[in-house]
């Protein structure tokens, strides 16, 4: 028994001494692989009222109309790697004014990078009948080259994650309300583009946007050190059928 006892001791502590040496050696040259960092904590987006009602807002003289409700001339598909398919024929349903995801057929994109500085409006609809919660309902993102996914989701009533929420910079940022209207309704997306000055190849003023859901601020001038001048635009195939229309673009410069 007395051997026994020396000999537990005698383990102890040296693995009490290996282990003082790796911390002793972690705290001199860092740990080899950084421990992944928790998500930012974030306080919830008050709900408020939405300030639009759902109907067509007329693109502005000198706006460009990427879609107008009868076909996508502008626009070309993304297949996935696993798609027979490999060509930018365009697969998502048109009718009725809109464009419709098509699941599992990829996302689109504008043919050429027309955005640059100045006015994008977007109206979106999720789908009416509602399936599943959280991340899972009437997910899309709009993909402005240059910027995080801006996020598209039924966040009426459905708790998420919130920089995950309708009007959230995905994974960066909350809206700052949730200003959501119901399953099925129309919104909008008015955001606003300033691409960043660029001299000699660097970035001396950075891009900033700023967005209104429903006609009202959600991100106010967020600032992005990206210096691209001109991007295209992505709407996202996350697997539920959302909806699409009267996407126009004014540009400012």
């Amino acid at each position: 028994m007395r051997y026994l006892l020396l000999l537990s001791l005698f383990l102890s502590a040296l693995v009490l001494s290996s282990t003082s040496h790796l911390v002793a050696a972690d705290a001199k040259t860092g740990p080899k692989v950084a421990p992944k960092a928790p998500d930012k904590v974030w306080p919830e987006p008050a709900v408020v009222e939405p300030r639009y009602d759902g109907k067509l807002v007329p693109a502005p003289e000198g706006a460009v109309v990427l879609f107008g409700g009868q076909d996508a001339p502008a626009w070309i598909q993304i297949p996935r790697k696993e798609d027979a398919d490999q060509t930018n024929r365009f697969r998502w349903k048109i009718e009725n004014g809109y464009m419709e995801v098509v699941p599992r057929s990829g996302m689109i994109s504008t043919r050429e990078p027309v955005i640059t500085s100045g006015h994008l409006h977007i109206e979106w609809a999720t789908p009416a009948e509602v399936k599943g919660n959280g991340q899972g309902r009437g997910n899309s993102g709009v993909f402005i080259e240059g910027f995080p996914e801006l996020q598209v989701l039924d966040s009426h009533d459905n708790k998420t994650y919130f920089d995950g929420q309708a009007g959230a910079f995905y994974k960066h940022q909350p809206p700052l309300v949730n200003a959501s209207r119901g399953p099925g309704l129309w919104q909008c997306y008015d955001i606003e583009i300033q691409r960043a000055t660029v001299e000699s190849g660097k970035v001396t003023q950075p891009a900033t946007i700023t967005v209104h859901h429903n006609n009202v601020l959600v991100q106010d001038h967020l600032k992005f050190k990206n210096p691209i001048q001109a991007g295209t635009l992505k709407f996202q195939d996350h697997l539920n059928p959302g909806r699409f229309r009267n996407i126009w673009f004014k540009p400012s410069r």
